[in-house]
């Protein structure tokens, strides 16, 4: 159902041209507009280290000048590192042509658009979560213990979903409508997601799963933190 969704979904809602997008308040969503953006790695730049400071090992990898192919293999199929940081490096590989393995899942980002606003949540590959609430708030969690199970949990839940979606070819889509819910997939090759209204959407058997597990992690860090 998800991919069928998505056909017709691309065909009649075109939005705006592409990332990045404000879908919190200018006045009291810098922070969180920022957040939100950094969650899909789809602007590398915005990851490059300050140019006054040494960068670190990876982000010398990354960015390299001309790029090292070997090395930004190594980088990307390091399970010890970050899934931001692995997505990234595939995602070079990919715009310089190198053979990349496929359905690697490295992040998962769930997008509920409520009348009140977009609560917009994300977990990596290593256990890394970033939330950002409707009202702004921000939790930020790394290197819990109790967290990464359930993000494991949530993995495994997306792992039937990824299996049958293609990466998206086009700039990343603006936030889902009001009363949608949206589940985007970060992977080796490329971006996949899929949408539709938050009532249907919850009984999909694709995507209840996901949503379910991404319901059990958000009660988890909320608990543990609290929105700041």
């Amino acid at each position: 159902m998800i991919g069928k969704w998505l056909a017709a979904l691309g065909a009649r809602r075109a939005g705006p041209a592409g990332p990045p997008y404000q879908p919190y308040p200018a006045e009291s969503g810098s922070a969180a507009n920022f957040i939100y953006n950094l969650m899909f790695c789809d602007e590398p730049a915005a990851f490059q280290p300050q140019p006054d400071r040494a960068p670190p090992p990876w982000a010398a990898v990354l960015f390299g000048d001309p790029p090292d192919l070997a090395a930004l293999h190594a980088l990307a199929a390091d399970t010890g590192q970050e899934g931001r940081t692995r997505y990234l490096a595939y995602s070079r590989l990919r715009s310089l042509a190198s053979a990349v393995p496929r359905k690697q899942l490295l992040g998962i980002i769930t997008e509920v658009n409520r009348p009140v606003g977009l609560d917009a949540l994300a977990a990596f590959s290593e256990g890394g979560v970033r939330y950002v609430n409707y009202s702004t708030k921000l939790c930020i969690v790394e290197g819990i213990g109790h967290i990464k199970p359930l993000v494991d949990a949530l993995f495994a839940a997306a792992a039937p979903a990824v299996n049958i979606i293609g990466p998206w070819e086009k700039p990343r889509r603006p936030p889902p409508a009001v009363g949608w819910i949206r589940l985007s997939f970060l992977t080796s090759d490329g971006l996949c997601f899929g949408e539709g209204p938050g009532e249907h959407f919850q009984r999909d058997p694709l995507a209840a799963p996901v949503i379910q597990r991404a319901a059990l992690l958000l009660k988890a860090v909320v608990e543990m933190q609290g929105p700041k």
